[in-house]
């Protein structure tokens, strides 16, 4: 018998009224960054549970960096659900999970958490590819600070070209959305993985009482709302400081 960690994502594109080729294509690009990056994150979670002994999502075909294995396992959250919510509102929302044995999580508590946080780890990693390719865009006089920033458009591009646009708009996304996910799963709340953290304060009674609440769904959709009210207010100001680490000398807020 196998339990799960259940990945959200929730994240508005672009309000519109008119369908256009431009929104599609944008839609495109956001979907593909999107599969990468859950796939990353749930292999990352299933690769140190191998590594630690439990072989769940191993013998599931999860240690991989082929999304079709995580499709296989979630194709209404990774596929159908965030198409069909772009077309209709403009905004993706969509989840992944990896499946471990709560057996395996009971026994050895502290793997349990390495376990949990490999996730957002592996979206900080992207988050910091995608920063190396816009300063090294910028050192080959590819890529520049814009005076305005959004989740799509983190840099502009100084050579004219489509292709290189296009780079620009994926490494922005690659940069935004990984930001997004590391922050959003390390809150502190039940699905997400933060919440594994939890258990480090408390006493061994409370963190038992703590890991059987839960398990119940009413507190995972509960706390599905409570974190993304908080995670309003949380990354605009995280947003703006990875922004300005990336751009040393420009001041954005």
């Amino acid at each position: 018998m196998g339990s799960e960690l259940f990945h959200c994502f929730f994240l508005e594109i672009r309000y519109f009224t008119v369908m256009t080729p431009e929104i599609l294509i944008l839609g495109l690009a956001w979907y593909l960054v999107f599969v990468v990056s859950l796939t990353f994150h749930e292999a990352a979670h299933a690769f140190i549970a191998h590594r630690l002994g439990d072989s769940t999502a191993y013998n599931s075909g999860q240690v991989s960096l082929d999304p079709t294995p995580h499709i296989r396992r979630e194709p209404i959250g990774m596929v159908v659900l965030p198409i069909i919510s772009f077309l209709a509102n403009g905004w993706m929302i969509g989840w992944a999970s990896t499946p471990y044995d709560p057996n395996w999580a009971r026994r050895y508590p502290k793997r349990e958490i390495l376990m949990a946080v490999a996730g957002p780890a592996a979206n900080l990693i992207l988050v910091i590819i995608a920063a190396l390719l816009i300063r090294l865009g910028m050192l080959f006089d590819i890529f520049y600070p814009p005076e305005t920033i959004t989740f799509s458009h983190v840099v502009d591009v100084i050579r004219e070209g489509r292709a290189l646009a296009g780079i620009g708009v994926i490494v922005s996304i690659l940069f935004t959305l990984n930001l997004v996910l590391f922050v959003f799963n390390l809150l502190p709340i039940p699905p997400l993985d933060g919440s594994a953290l939890v258990p480090l304060f408390l006493s061994e009674q409370n963190a038992n009482l703590y890991k059987q609440l839960i398990t119940r769904p009413a507190f995972s959709i509960i706390g599905l709302i409570i974190a993304w009210q908080l995670f309003g207010f949380l990354f605009a100001p995280i947003h703006t400081l990875a922004l300005n680490l990336l751009f040393p000398g420009w001041h954005y807020s």
